[in-house]
Parts: structure tokens; C-alpha cells; sequence
């Protein structure tokens, strides 16, 4: 009887012995299934991912306009729609969204602040505002992208302006050397002409050579420059000949010069200059801060916070020549 008691008691024990010597089987295929899909899933998305087109990473404005953007998106995507200032330009006076602090997460076993959520797709972020931002020398890749992004936001709406940021070196590089044709600066142009929008150009760092002239290319009365940015404009310069032969040289030099001729004869039309003066200051290096600028007829307006205060306090000129004893004589 007592060998029959213990029977029964040795099988009720064998069955949980088993079922636990068979769970991590079961639990190890139910990792490599979750494994797989994560894989397959990450796969999908890594097919999906859209080409992002080139951009600067040391660049000023990109960089400050993604810490805003990982702070709080909404700021940007929720907008007040007011179309005599240029959208985003405010992130330069703005220290309080610069220097808030990043929304972080305590890791538990490392102790290491991460960011919750990325910041947005920058170009997509930039379109929203219907901004086409220039931040590289003007290349084929470059010219590709910003045509293709004027031509989209016509299309999306025809009666918008649009806001075209203008960082860039023209066709040059900062050192001077060449690295695209003086034809990637006109194809942005005749895209801008175009265009039935009204167009907003904004200098925010340099304007050099062909990027100059697509400064100078905006709506009459919209085309603004940020106090410290520089503008300057240049002759052509003959690419790199290489072991060309001499006749081919010959034939680059003369395309350069019917560059030249027709880069003078737009900035003339854009500035209210004349050819020849044009022509004049164009043969050596022509730097511009924004004042001068403006003075040249490249800009219309300078963009710096507390303009407006600072000038509705100046004296009117009668006034000033009343307060100091000048007596004004009257020639009629």
C-alpha cells in the first residue's frame, strides 16, 4: 500500500519537472520570433527611408534650428501666419527656446540622459515654413534640390510668398577655388523668375558672387539681410584647365567672360545701377556689410530687433537744426 501511495506522488512531481525543463525552448523560439520581426521590421523601414538631401552640419543656422526643434517642435510647426516677417528669423533673437533645457530620460543601469524624441526632418521642417534654404556652394545637387523645392511650393500654393534663407559662397568655395559652373546660379534665377509667387530673399551669414545675385533677385521691396551677414560680388573665374589644350582654354576663358557680361548686366537690373558702374566695382573682390548693401541697392531692409524703437526716437533733421540755432534760409 505504501509503494502504491508513492507511485502516483513520483508522477505528479515528473509532470512540472518537465513542463520546466521544456520552457526555455519555448521561451528561447519565442525570442528568436520577436528577434525576427524586430529585424524584418527594421529592414522595412531602412528600404522606406526617404534620401535626405545635402546638408552643411557645421552650419549656424541649420544647427540652431534643430536644438529649437528637439526642444519643442510645436514652436515652429504652430506658427502665426504674418507675412511681413520672414518665418524662423526670430530664432536669433530668441535665447529663451536656445537655452531651454533638452527633455532627457534617466537611464537606469548607465545613468545617461538621452533626448525623448528626435528633432524633425530639418528640410521638411524648412518647407513647412515655405523656406528654401542655401547653406553650400551652388553644385549640381544643390541646384537640383533648391529648383525642385521652388517648383513644389508653387505648386502647393501659387499665391504664398516664398522665403529663400541665402547662406552660401556662389559657385566658389571660401578659398576662392571654383567648383561649379557659373550656370548653377542662373538656373536658380530663371527658376525664381518664373515663379508666380512673391519671393523673399534673407542674407543670414554670406552672399558671394551667384548667391549675391539671387539676393538681389527678390520681390522688390522683400529682399532683407541679417546685421552681420556679408555680401560680395566678383568676376567669374576660369575652372581648373588641367593639360587642356591651349585652344580649348581659349574657349573656356571667352565663356567666362559671356558669363561676366550677362552675371553685370542682372546685378544691374536688380540694384538700379548702371552697367558701368557695375562693371567698375566688380573688377577686383566687392565686400558689402548690410549697410552698404542696402546703399547698393542689393537690399531693401535690414533685419535687427529694436530697429523700430531706436528710429521713432531720432529727431527730425528741422528739428535738430532748431534745437542747435541753424537758421534754415529759404532759396524760393
Amino acid at each position: 500500500m505504501a509503494i502504491g501511495m508513492k507511485l502516483p506522488m513520483a508522477v505528479t512531481l515528473q509532470k512540472p519537472m518537465a513542463m520546466a525543463m521544456a520552457a526555455p525552448s519555448s521561451s528561447s523560439s519565442l525570442h528568436r520570433a520577436i528577434n525576427f520581426r524586430t529585424v524584418s521590421c527594421s529592414n522595412a523601414t531602412s528600404k522606406a527611408k526617404i534620401p535626405m538631401p545635402p546638408i552643411n552640419p557645421k552650419d549656424p543656422f541649420l544647427s540652431k534650428l534643430a536644438s529649437v526643434a528637439s526642444t519643442s517642435p510645436e514652436t515652429l510647426l504652430n506658427r502665426p501666419e504674418n507675412s511681413d516677417s520672414p518665418p524662423y528669423l526670430d530664432i536669433f533673437d530668441a535665447p529663451r527656446l536656445m537655452a531651454a533645457p533638452a527633455q532627457v530620460e534617466r537611464s537606469v543601469s548607465y545613468n545617461e540622459h538621452r533626448p525623448r524624441r528626435p528633432p524633425p526632418d530639418l528640410p521638411s521642417l524648412l518647407l513647412h515654413g515655405r523656406i528654401v534654404y542655401i547653406g553650400m556652394p551652388l553644385v549640381p545637387a544643390v541646384t537640383e534640390l533648391i529648383v525642385a523645392e521652388l517648383m513644389y511650393l508653387q505648386w502647393m500654393d501659387p499665391k504664398e510668398p516664398i522665403y529663400i534663407y541665402i547662406n552660401s559662397t556662389g559657385t566658389t568655395r571660401d578659398d576662392g577655388e571654383t567648383i561649379g559652373m557659373e550656370t548653377e546660379g542662373f538656373a536658380i534665377y530663371d527658376a525664381m523668375m518664373q515663379l508666380k509667387n512673391e519671393i523673399h530673399t534673407v542674407a543670414v551669414g554670406a552672399a558671394i558672387g551667384q548667391a549675391c545675385l539671387l539676393l538681389a533677385a527678390g520681390s522688390e521691396g522683400r529682399r532683407y539681410m541679417m546685421p552681420h551677414a556679408k555680401a560680395m560680388i566678383q568676376q567669374p573665374r576660369v575652372p581648373s584647365s588641367g593639360l587642356m589644350p591651349a585652344s580649348d582654354v581659349l574657349i573656356r576663358a571667352k565663356e567666362v567672360i559671356t558669363n561676366r557680361d550677362t552675371l553685370v548686366k542682372l546685378l544691374a537690373k536688380h540694384t538700379g545701377n548702371s552697367v558701368e558702374t557695375v562693371s567698375n566695382v566688380m573688377k577686383r573682390p566687392f565686400y558689402m556689410d548690410a549697410t552698404l548693401a542696402k546703399e547698393f541697392g542689393v537690399v531693401d531692409k535690414i533685419l535687427w530687433r529694436g530697429q523700430e524703437k531706436i528710429m521713432s526716437a531720432v529727431v527730425a533733421p528741422e528739428d535738430w537744426d532748431k534745437g542747435a540755432g541753424i537758421k534754415v534760409v529759404d532759396e524760393s
